[in-house]
């Protein structure tokens, strides 16, 4: 509504002279203080083309007098309505003129698609549009698409075509279109003013009647009223099917409903057959008005009968038909039919009746081929690629035999042809285009996903980015780049949502929409515990709307092994899933730009990855995926974004915990989704993996670093585990933390805090996420680091030799390590050592530079190997899976 009102005001009010009807004031039709197109001017070609009349307002009928028009009592007065019809036909849809008053005389139907001159103008603005009632509703802001044929001229002149040519092309021409009030359509009545003013237009013309011209009339308004008169005129109505029957002529092709071997209800048979021939659907396509017709019949019938449905008289195009639900079509092809060749009464189902009808002797052209094609349950796409191959066979041999004849046994070029001419005769003339150009050695340019991804790791904005299309595709006449719309489209694939899903059972406390895109992180739970309250911008996906995305992202990848494990395509499952979990956090992000909310200064992101997919068959479990880099970024899909310090529990528990919740209903649910064109089941494991010592000390509610306990893993305490560093187990678990925090809570034996803590072991916060206990690689590096730190001290100062250095010679040993570690390895002395510190020293480099400062040779020997044999060792528990990654070194 801005753009328009700018447009007047800017436009229209500076630049362009009002109209006569303007100068005296707002017409009654537009309300106040409310912008409408009426009262903008539009474009014209010429300057002397005559502004087409205007017929007189058409007053509503009274609603008694409509309610009889509806359901006409005799032939007469549907005469009458024919008559009128044929009168509407000859005015505009949209300015009402007389076609007969337009100098040109040519005329555009109201449906259908846009002409080739209009479609190439709305493809240089790059415009969508396609069809005519998309484009009246843009340019007139009129909605064509609900007309009926009785009541609504189905054409529009030649004027109003330039109107919208001219708003699209920049005409030069100045385009006067005078549209005060809006033009209503109202059914025929005894006072009808189309039809007067269609009289009076023919005597002010003075022209001489033509007998052989009215009686042609007549003969078309007999026909119209006919064909649309109700059930009540049994003869006529009967005429009319006994026609549409001729039409179809296909009473040799289509099986009759008497071959149905059980006796169905009548309101059954009537379902499954045509609504024309009335016979059993052959090929059957539905209308707009959910009527069902065989599709032949239908397309004849609109070509020669009209553009309305045979059944209802509802506005039809070809355009409009398509094929009914797949469940319908199950149902029709499993209905038992009697076979009618002379001798033989087997029954077979509707599916099976083309092979059946193949093993008789007599002609096969005098039986139907009911469905043609091997599978007609599923569509041609969702095949295996063998299936297509077969299912086309016969049609490949045509199409070579052509190719070999025509075109010198250029089978490529015959197939894109004709791909290309089925693609412009169903409008679809952007990627017409682009396979013109393929075929032209032009080539298509990027993919949209591609596109995308240049688009946001440059930091593109869209205009920017459309900018740079633009003048790509000005200089070098290719389109390389794709436009911002087929990059939205790929966009919407990418994000969660895009594809339906169902649980059973349904997810308790989630909702079965399955159309979710990014939610508000903290959606689900307003507070925390204690009505904490939180102050920080989370987004997040749906858990199960992310699995799904990321499972139709490995579609290929599940198909293809269970190709490889010689498994059916369309095994059903049940599929299990194992994914792991990743939460960490991303550290300082303070860098903003403009004012916003007051955020935390870091950021936490939780994630998953698909560590493998396995199948159930027969007794056994069969893997048919394994993720070959499940710790690589390429795999890890994105969950939970989130402006927070991985150290505050009360947030970490805000944000994730519906997240979790989802996460513990989705274990006790299976998945059902359609992959590969059939629907399959999923069960899903859970592996919390990937989190580091410390969030697994914030979701498992243990004390920080400064606890006692030496870590997340066991009860030992630091003073324990610095005099026995082997014998120590695993001892923790989700259930055992929730546990020692309800005594925590509740502190039952009244004991003081240094009591309590020592009875929890240092739980002190409610856990929220169950974690598997394990140590990530980057705590080994620092580790082993830390060891070979301190021997490198030692060997310094020959503490072999000297085993009761003191206190300040070993602080002088540090001090000689970290100066020597500067000058040559360029690592700067850390009060804590951090990952890239450990990784940069353990090298051969740095065992170099320390036997600099070691005066025995025996000792630089022993250190070198030392370092060597950890070199060799690393491999090993770096790897996901050591035994397939590297055997000889985990022997070793």
């Amino acid at each position: 509504k801005f753009s328009e009102w700018k447009f007047k005001l800017f436009k229209v009010r500076s630049l362009v002279k009002p109209s006569p009807a303007e100068a005296q004031g707002p017409t009654k039709n537009t309300k106040e203080g409310q912008s409408s197109l009426e009262e903008t001017p539009a474009v014209i070609c010429s300057t002397n083309i005559p502004a087409p009349e205007k017929p007189a307002l058409v007053p509503p009928a009274v609603t008694a007098h409509s309610k009889s028009l509806e359901k006409p009592a005799d032939v007469g007065k549907a005469r009458e309505k024919a008559v009128h019809q044929a009168s509407l036909r000859q005015l505009c849809r949209i300015c009402g003129a007389s076609f007969r008053a337009d100098g040109q005389n040519r005329r555009y139907p109201v449906h259908g698609p846009v002409d080739s001159k209009t479609q190439s103008v709305l493809r240089k603005k790059e415009k969508k549009v396609t069809s005519w009632p998309d484009l009246i509703a843009k340019v007139f802001k009129i909605d064509v698409k609900g007309d009926i044929d009785s009541i609504h001229p189905t054409q529009f002149c030649h004027n109003c075509w330039n109107v919208m040519y001219g708003r699209f092309s920049n005409s030069p021409y100045e385009v006067y279109f005078p549209r005060n009030a809006t033009i209503e359509w109202h059914p025929h009545a005894p006072s009808c003013d189309v039809c007067q003013a269609a009289r009076r237009g023919l005597k002010r013309k003075g022209r001489q009647s033509n007998p052989s011209l009215s009686k042609k009339l007549k003969a078309m308004a007999d026909r119209a009223g006919r064909a649309r008169l109700p059930k009540s005129h049994g003869q006529p109505r009967n005429s009319s099917r006994d026609l549409m029957k001729k039409l179809t002529n296909c009473s040799k092709v289509h099986l009759s409903t008497k071959c149905l071997a059980v006796d169905y209800p009548a309101d059954f048979v009537k379902a499954v057959s045509c609504r024309i021939c009335e016979h059993l659907l052959t090929d059957p396509v539905e209308t707009t008005c959910k009527h069902l017709f065989c599709r032949t019949c239908i397309l004849r019938c609109l070509k020669v009968m009209g553009s309305y449905c045979p059944s209802c008289q509802y506005p039809c195009f070809p355009t409009d038909v398509e094929s009914p639900a797949r469940s319908f079509v199950n149902t029709l092809n499993s209905l038992a039919v009697r076979c009618p060749v002379k001798d033989c009464d087997k029954e077979v189902s509707l599916e099976k009746y083309n092979q059946h009808i193949s093993s008789h002797r007599e002609p096969k052209e005098s039986y139907v081929y009911i469905n043609k094609g091997g599978r007609p349950r599923q569509h041609l796409l969702s095949l295996t690629r063998r299936a297509q191959k077969h299912r086309l066979r016969d049609l490949k041999l045509q199409v070579k035999a052509f190719a070999d004849k025509e075109e010198g046994g250029d089978l490529k070029a015959v197939c894109l042809t004709l791909f290309l001419l089925v693609l412009r005769a169903r409008n679809e003339h952007r990627q017409a285009d682009e396979l013109e150009a393929i075929m032209q050695g032009r080539g298509s340019g990027l993919q949209a996903a591609v596109c995308l991804a240049i688009r946001v790791n440059t930091f593109l904005s869209c205009s920017q980015y459309h900018k740079m299309y633009r003048t790509v595709k000005a200089i070098t006449g290719r389109q390389i780049f794709q436009p911002l719309h087929a990059l939205r489209n790929a966009e919407k694939t990418l994000l969660p949502g895009h594809h339906p899903f169902e649980w059973q059972p349904p997810l308790r406390n989630v909702s079965a929409r399955t159309d979710v895109g990014i939610l508000d992180g903290l959606s689900g739970l307003s507070a925390s515990l204690d009505d904490y309250p939180v102050d920080t911008i989370a987004k997040r996906f749906r858990y199960d709307a992310a699995l799904v995305s990321a499972l139709m992202d490995m579609e290929e990848d599940v198909l293809e092994g269970l190709k490889s494990r010689d498994l059916s395509d369309y095994l059903s499952g049940p599929f299990t899933v194992v994914v792991k979990e990743s939460c960490d956090g991303m550290g300082d992000v303070s860098e903003k730009h403009g004012s916003g909310p007051a955020v935390p200064e870091k950021a936490v992101r939780f994630s998953f990855t698909i560590m493998n997919v396995s199948v159930a068959h027969g007794q056994e479990s069969v893997r048919i995926f394994e993720e070959a880099k499940p710790n690589s970024e390429l795999c890890c899909k994105p969950l939970c974004l989130m402006l927070a310090d991985e150290s505050d529990h009360e947030t970490l528990t805000a944000i994730l915990s519906p997240l979790i919740a989802e996460r513990e209903a989705m274990k006790s649910s299976d998945l059902l989704l359609d992959m590969g064109g059939i629907q399959r089941t999923f069960k899903f494991i859970f592996r919390g993996t990937g989190y580091d010592e410390k969030l697994v000390r914030e979701v498992e509610g243990l004390e920080a670093s400064g606890s006692v306990y030496i870590c997340t893993l066991c009860d030992a305490t630091r003073l324990e585990a610095s005099q026995n560093l082997v014998l120590h187990s695993i001892t923790r678990s989700h259930a055992e933390n929730l546990e020692r925090y309800e005594v925590w809570r509740s502190n039952p034996y009244q004991e003081s805090v240094e009591e309590l803590r020592d009875r929890v072991k240092g739980v002190s916060a409610k856990p929220f996420i169950e974690t598997v206990p394990s140590i990530d690689a980057l705590h080994c590096d620092i580790g082993n680091a830390a060891e070979f730190y301190k021997l490198f001290q030692m060997e310094i100062g020959e503490v072999y030799k000297n085993p009761n250095a003191s206190k300040e010679e070993r602080k002088r040993w540090q001090a000689t390590l970290d100066k020597h570690l500067r000058k040559k390895m360029n690592l700067k002395p850390i009060m804590r050592m951090n990952g890239n510190f450990a990784r940069r020293l353990m090298t051969k480099e740095t065992v170099e530079a320390v036997c600099e400062l070691i005066p025995c040779e025996e000792r630089h020997e022993a250190l070198r190997e030392l370092m060597d044999l950890y070199l060799k060792m690393k491999p090993v528990w770096r790897s996901t899976c050591p035994a397939k990654e590297c055997p000889e070194s985990l022997c070793q």
